[in-house]
């Protein structure tokens, strides 16, 4: 690299603070930090030595960065990222993109009127670089699969406690988080679910507000989703779960795969179901099958090798592992999976953004009325 990137955080509480110490320890070859921004003081207190700004409008006037990276509660990922694309900033995002889908169209519509197009925008979808996805995922579209039948995904290690939820004003709320589960712990699975089958046609929500915590929006999800070449998949999440579990199967004609803590377990049949089906003898007692076990083997962070792809991707045109624009078909699950859960109704997708964005209004309304 022929230059360094002057990257300059924006939220540095506890997972923007993580990404500035790394970038103050040199630890993202070709970037340093250039400034932090927060209006906390305390927060900029913990990176002294390094500009600290107590507003991003104040950051951009002073020109001291080429990026940024947005690490904000959810709700001003979309106008922060507006202004930053608006100044010719390259912008890094956490996850989720945006709260809801006519936000995340904003910030894409921004970005297609960036003024200078060598500007970058990506979203830190971390579970892309996990080696067990990424296998699963050369599994699906070399065929090795078949066609999937089944997807079942049990997210239930994410526990939260209530003084967890107590520990931030905006946290579990409608008008400060935008959602609970879906939009907090989830949005890494969200992603990888359209990133590794597609989007579903429609999907059924059965969601617990507030069922396991004293809080208002979704802690427990059960989501049924439906494809129209009759897939189908289930989508389970609970931040209430002490014994909590993570463990995705994904069932094709050809076999099966299993991706849990432990790694990858690929159960290849040795005939394709279909065929068994159409010509397997009235009784079937075992099925030949092929069982290779990959075990997990932890890398450096991924959420430093995440700046690192959008360091290289900005200095030697690397292409980035997760630009902005897909970081919108998880947000539309997301909604759609809220609103079915409070309508009791089945949702076609694309939701309508506006019927999504009318019913959030109503659902903070109703929030600040409890509240006062």
């Amino acid at each position: 690299m022929t230059r360094s990137l002057r990257i300059a955080v924006v939220g540095v509480g506890n997972v923007g603070g993580s990404h500035a110490r790394e970038l103050l320890l040199g630890k993202v070859r070709g970037a340093n930090l250039a400034a932090v921004c927060d209006p906390n003081a305390e927060a900029l207190a913990r990176f002294a030595g390094v500009p600290g700004f107590t507003s991003q409008s104040q950051l951009l006037a002073a020109g001291l960065a080429d990026a940024v990276l947005i690490a904000t509660p959810h709700y001003d990922h979309a106008p922060l990222s507006i202004e930053a694309l608006a100044a010719g900033l390259h912008v890094l995002v956490e996850k989720p993109l945006a709260v809801h889908t006519a936000d995340a169209s904003n910030m894409l519509a921004a970005y297609a009127r960036r003024p200078n197009r060598a500007q970058l925008f990506g979203e830190m979808l971390v579970l892309r670089t996990d080696p067990r996805f990424l296998r699963l995922r050369g599994l699906i579209q070399s065929g090795k699969l078949g066609t999937l039948r089944r997807m079942h995904w049990t997210i239930t290690d994410c526990l939260r406690t209530d003084a967890y939820y107590r520990s931030g004003g905006w946290r579990a709320t409608w008008a400060g988080e935008g959602g609970g589960v879906l939009l907090n712990q989830c949005p890494h699975q969200l992603d990888l679910w359209q990133w590794l089958f597609g989007m579903p046609a429609r999907l059924h929500a059965f969601c617990g507000f507030g069922r396991m915590h004293p809080i208002a929006v979704e802690d427990q999800v059960t989501a049924y989703l439906e494809y129209d070449s009759g897939t189908n998949g289930v989508f389970i999440a609970s931040t209430g779960e002490a014994s909590g579990s993570n463990v995705l199967e994904v069932v094709g004609d050809l076999g099966r795969v299993v991706v849990d803590s432990h790694g990858l377990k690929v159960i290849r049949n040795g005939t394709s179901t279909l065929e068994l089906l159409r010509s397997g003898p009235a009784r079937v007692a075992r099925v030949d099958a092929a069982i290779e076990e990959i075990p997990l083997v932890h890398g450096p962070s991924p959420l430093t090798g995440m700046i690192q792809n959008f360091v290289n991707a900005i200095l030697e045109g690397e292409a980035l592992i997760a630009p902005a624009s897909e970081g919108f078909s998880g947000v539309e699950l997301a909604n759609a999976m809220i609103y079915s859960g409070i309508t009791k109704q089945t949702v076609e997708l694309p939701l309508d953004p506006a019927l999504y964005v009318a019913e959030l209004a109503r659902l903070i309304q109703r929030e600040q009325r409890e509240r006062s």
